[in-house]
């Protein structure tokens, strides 16, 4: 098949990506011609700026201005090319890929979409270019992707297969916060608050603590995140920090008296009650029953 990725065959058949190039490219002033590929390409600007002139079926020439930590994604058979103008440079990572048959453990792209819907979403809605704004999340990917294929080529290997997996992923779940209907910037705010307490439940912190990492008031980001995730940011810390507790009491070698400290809670005391009441039992007593269950099995 070509190396679209709005082909039907995707969706219903299982498929692996195949890669034709993958590059780091510094550019100063330089005007590419107008070219295509027979595969989908990725244009991530690591520095600098630069235009990339799309050409549409009419014939007429749409520019895209990039700048530091934005890329396009071109889909296969598409007109384009790069200027970088006078006076200016830009830093590229490129990738072109296509797909060919499933081979491997790591599931199929098929697969993937049937399992993510952001990512059916995007395989199904097609596009000559899509630019999207990043948070280093998939530069990140995409450097460790290059670096894989650097080493075991372009046949490819678990690895890269995996990362290519996270890196469609990633790129679905950014396209979808950039469609109109979730360009709320409430969403954004949950979503970073999200992770700022994945980040940071092992210590003691605060609301205004959590609105200052998302630049918001505390009382706006106390009423979205309630309204996006139906719990208070209280709650949710809290949730978080019983699941890991259930987790590392699950690890016979850390004392119970400690689990507290691994969670960020730094009364004992409010710990044991807060766990049973989230577990249903004490620490020592999910500890026992672990145990119990272990030993019976033998």
């Amino acid at each position: 098949m070509n190396g679209s990725l709005f082909e039907q065959a995707l969706l219903d058949g299982d498929y692996s990506p195949h890669f034709l190039a993958y590059y780091y490219k510094q550019w100063s002033n330089y005007t590419m011609a107008y070219h295509h590929h027979n595969s989908t390409e990725i244009m991530y600007l690591i520095s600098g700026t630069c235009v990339v002139d799309v050409r549409n079926e009419s014939g007429g020439d749409t520019p895209f201005r990039l700048k530091r930590g934005e890329m396009i994604l071109l889909d296969a058979g598409v007109p384009h090319r790069l200027i970088v103008e006078e006076g200016s440079s830009c830093r590229m990572l490129n990738v072109e890929f296509a797909f060919t048959e499933y081979r491997g453990v790591v599931p199929s792209v098929g697969r993937l979409a049937r399992e993510e819907e952001a990512l059916a979403e995007l395989l199904r809605h097609p596009f000559d270019s899509l630019v999207l704004s990043d948070q280093e999340e998939v530069f990140h990917v995409l450097k460790a992707l290059v670096l894989e294929l650097d080493q075991r080529g372009r046949t490819g290997s678990s690895m890269v297969h995996l990362l290519f997996s996270e890196l469609l992923l990633r790129l679905a779940r950014l396209r979808k916060e950039s469609l109109p209907a979730s360009q709320q910037p409430s969403q954004l705010y949950v979503r970073r608050a999200i992770e700022f307490l994945h980040q940071n439940y092992d210590r003691s912190i605060q609301v205004k603590e959590i609105a200052l990492s998302v630049n918001v008031h505390p009382g706006y980001l106390h009423r979205i995140f309630r309204t996006h995730t139906g719990q208070t940011l209280t709650d949710y810390l809290n949730r978080l920090r019983m699941e890991k507790a259930r987790m590392l009491l699950g690890q016979g070698e850390i004392p119970v008296a400690e689990i507290a400290d691994y969670v960020g809670i730094s009364s004992r005391q409010y710990f044991h009650l807060l766990f049973k009441k989230y577990a249903g039992c004490t620490p020592i007593e999910y500890r026992n029953s672990i145990e119990r269950h272990f030993w019976s099995e033998e």
